[in-house]
């Protein structure tokens, strides 16, 4: 039996401007371009209450919300803030998974303090945060990482939730199939007409029944229905590939949209890049429209992708390409691969092929 924590930031980019401006404390505000063809990449939690949301293009988001409040993003201060946090967390346990700059899963079955209960860990971690980068995180413990990521969803912001293994299988039967994760909009309709409306509905279900009607991902449903997760916490390593995804609460319908929701997922990648100075000469852009029908395209470079630029310009130009599609989105994700060390490569021109 694991002790699984998820801590996740709460409204991470747009807190760190608060924090670092005061005449924005308490006020709707939107990371993010702010003219007519800009994107929303987070918002305040002032400014939920008005129904922006990340990836939303700017000019709804500004008529959802008049008063919003743009500033541009700073992600070199969003990576310093996350290097503080995982910092802190490196005192704890050596077992982190990093999902993106704002949130990561820690095993703490055994850790590095001797403490026997999780649940001491997640709020001494918190407050450590707290003191350190004047921000609050929520955390959600329990026994494995599907229940610990609902968990810290559960008393957000700045709360913690504690999911013990005899009670797993009882709040995932309550619980609405909207607030499972991997199941956006468009796959909560699907379920609601299948009579599917609860973590109870859906393990009444067959795993074939799920399969037939969801693919592959009807084997997933079918585990979590139960509280089942047996994924163990994988701390960076030297790997094949490394990528980010991300399933939507709404579709995205224009190319901003999409934009906007890559951004993101392009940071993900590169934060790992950064850090492990591994760097890699294939981009994979994954694009999931709301039938499920997948498409995905590649492309590499000649010498290892050293600069973020690039790495942007690749994966913006194989999202524009597909444009115009079919249908919405539903999920958007980057990968880089072809991993290699490309320290021999110093001072050498990137050169990219097509």
């Amino acid at each position: 039996m694991r002790k699984i924590i998820h801590i996740d930031m709460d409204a991470f980019f747009a807190s760190v401007e608060q924090r670092d401006h005061p005449e924005l404390r308490g006020k709707p505000v939107a990371v993010g371009g702010g003219g007519d063809r800009g994107v929303v990449a987070a918002a305040s939690y002032e400014a939920r209450k008005y129904g922006v949301r990340s990836a939303m293009a700017s000019r709804i988001a500004k008529h959802k919300c008049p008063q919003l409040i743009f500033v541009r993003s700073r992600f070199d201060v969003y990576k310093q803030v996350s290097a503080q946090i995982r910092a802190i967390f490196a005192e704890y346990t050596p077992l982190i998974e990093p999902l993106s700059l704002d949130e990561a899963y820690l095993d703490v079955t055994e850790n590095l303090k001797g403490m026997k209960s999780a649940t001491h860990i997640a709020n001494e971690i918190r407050q450590r945060i707290r003191q350190t980068t004047r921000l609050t995180a929520s955390a959600g413990v329990s026994y494995n990482k599907f229940l610990a990521k609902l968990a810290s969803d559960h008393r957000k912001p700045d709360g913690i939730f504690v999911i013990k293994p005899e009670d797993g299988e009882a709040f995932v039967a309550q619980l609405p199939i909207e607030r499972f994760h991997g199941i956006g909009r468009v796959t909560a309709q699907k379920m609601h007409s299948l009579g599917i409306t609860t973590g109870s509905d859906m393990r009444q279900k067959t795993e074939e029944f799920l399969r037939q009607h969801f693919g592959k991902s009807g084997g997933y449903y079918y585990r979590i229905a139960r509280a089942l997760d047996d994924r163990p916490v994988e701390p960076d390593r030297i790997r094949k590939s490394v990528g980010s995804e991300n399933t939507f609460e709404h579709d995205l319908d224009t190319l901003a949209e999409m934009q906007g929701g890559l951004i993101p997922l392009i940071e993900d990648v590169w934060q790992w890049v950064d850090r492990t100075r591994i760097y890699g000469r294939t981009v994979t852009v994954k694009i999931k429209l709301n039938d499920f029908q997948t498409l995905t395209r590649s492309r590499s470079s000649f010498l290892p992708i050293r600069e973020r630029k690039f790495f942007e310009s690749l994966a913006f130009g194989l999202l524009e390409e597909n444009f115009p599609l079919p249908l919405p989105v539903r999920l958007l994700g980057v990968s880089l691969s072809n991993l290699e060390d490309s320290q021999p490569y110093e001072g050498k021109q990137l050169t990219l092929t097509f």
